[in-house]
């Protein structure tokens, strides 16, 4: 059954990166598009968000009420969990991000990134809280 979960969440994870066009971004140098909302289970839902960042922009630092699979689609993507060192990923790579760890993430270079945010997050609660 797990097995099955994880080939499922990985075709979809592809097929959804695949599926849209690059969106601009919005004011401020970041766009974000929901692709999917689904029940996951009683309480958790499956969400996926293509997140697209202008060249040098930055997603403040924030946390998850569940995990989150970050699959870099195009650019290059540097992420910062808590206080480990800051972690850079380029077109294809991907990064499993805990439940509640504070993480920010920023498109580095000249050009324009993106990413397919897949999340298994509680149901009711928000999907994505600013740290302050």
């Amino acid at each position: 059954m797990k097995t099955t979960r994880i080939v499922t969440m990985g075709a979809l994870l592809i097929a959804a990166g695949f599926a849209h066009p690059q969106q601009q971004p919005a004011a401020g140098g970041i766009g974000r598009t929901e692709a999917m909302r689904h029940d996951y289970d009683d309480k958790h839902d499956f969400i996926q968000v293509r997140v697209d960042f202008g060249p040098g922009a930055a997603f403040p630092k924030h946390t998850h009420p569940g995990v989150e699979v970050a699959y870099v689609l195009s650019g290059t993507v540097e992420y910062q969990l808590g206080d480990q060192p800051p972690v850079v990923l380029k077109t294809g790579d991907a990064l499993y991000i805990p439940a509640g760890t504070p993480h920010s993430a920023k498109s580095v270079g000249n050009a324009a990134a993106a990413e397919l945010a897949t999340y298994i997050v509680e149901k009711g609660k928000p999907v994505l809280v600013l740290s302050k």
